[in-house]
């Protein structure tokens, strides 16, 4: 099989790559900085030359609040044009299957808890990332168009926040997990008795494992063809204070955690109802938020030689 992963060379990307590889595939992964998907010519001359049977539309431009309060407009711009010009190319080069992966960053900011497919329309995005999140939404309707008009398979699926190793560990525009990892791992190696996060870590969050999403993403590619979105997680949720105590225990930061109330903590609670992907195609999370976290620290602190782990108990 020919395959193409945009943003192959990232974070879920890596994962999904090794993945397609373990059955023998070898996917095309163009570098952003060899195309830039923002570019329609950029777009077509991709899907021209790969010619594959299946696409992955992994490639986005995202980070935490931090990033997503200083890039609005580009995080808008860049994810917009990017999945328009896929699917466009697509289209036009006759893709066999395009696998197109939104957000969670899509859902309305007050969706009832567990967020179900069929709110994703019923209200505006939490404000802190709604023009990331609305851009990545209206791919779903192009998805949708597109198929309607052209017989296009685009699917469409709503992976929950994702970690693991290889996650971006820059606190300039990191998610919630690695930040606090390189913070606490950092602090416990300085010898401070502090660390500072933000808002009063009463949100909570869902996350899943990203070689479950890896996972998640070649079962649907292999098993569905609908028109609806998918929302792809575990099920479960967590207060980010309670989050927080957990990688202060596994990093071995034994300080005070400070939280600044003055900075935003988000949507106020994130979890997922699941059932649509164990029905579809039969997609069920297996590692458990604890022991991703502990491969995870563990990866860190492994890239960081400086850094020390506690003891296992």
């Amino acid at each position: 099989m020919k395959a193409l992963v945009t943003g192959g060379a990232g974070f879920l990307g890596s994962h999904l790559v090794e993945r397609l590889r373990e059955r023998g595939v070898e996917p095309v992964v163009p570098r952003s900085t060899d195309r830039d998907l923002t570019d329609p010519r950029a777009a077509e001359e991709l899907l021209e030359e790969a010619r594959p049977e299946l696409a992955f539309h992994l490639a986005a431009e995202v980070g935490g609040i931090g990033a997503n309060r200083q890039n609005p407009g580009r995080y808008w711009y860049a994810n917009l044009l990017m999945g328009a010009n896929v699917l466009e190319a697509s289209r036009r080069v006759g893709v066999g299957k395009l696998v197109l992966v939104g957000t969670i960053c899509a859902y309305p900011k007050d969706t009832p808890v567990p967020f179900r497919e069929e709110a994703l329309w019923d209200g505006f995005p939490e404000e802190t990332n709604a023009p990331y999140g609305v851009a990545k939404r209206a791919l779903l309707t192009g998805a949708q168009a597109y198929r309607e008009q052209y017989g296009l398979n685009a699917i469409y699926l709503l992976p929950v926040n994702l970690y693991g190793p290889r996650d971006n560990f820059d606190l300039e525009t990191s998610h919630v997990i690695p930040a606090l990892i390189r913070k606490m791992a950092e602090a416990k190696a300085r010898g401070e008795e502090r660390v500072t996060l933000w808002g009063d870590g009463s949100p909570t969050r869902e996350f899943l494992y990203v070689e479950d999403c890896a996972e998640a993403l070649l079962l649907a590619a292999d098993r569905y063809d609908g028109a609806e979105p998918v929302n792809l997680g575990t099920g479960e949720e967590i207060a980010i204070r309670d989050l927080a105590g957990l990688v202060a225990e596994l990093t071995g930061f034994e300080g005070e955690i400070e939280w600044d109330t003055s900075r935003p903590g988000g949507q106020p609670r994130r979890r997922l109802d699941v059932s649509r992907a164990a029905e579809l195609f039969g997609f069920r999370a297996r590692t458990a938020l604890r022991e991703g976290l502990e491969r995870t620290v563990r990866w860190y602190v492994g890239e960081r030689a400086e850094l020390q782990l506690p003891a296992a108990r």
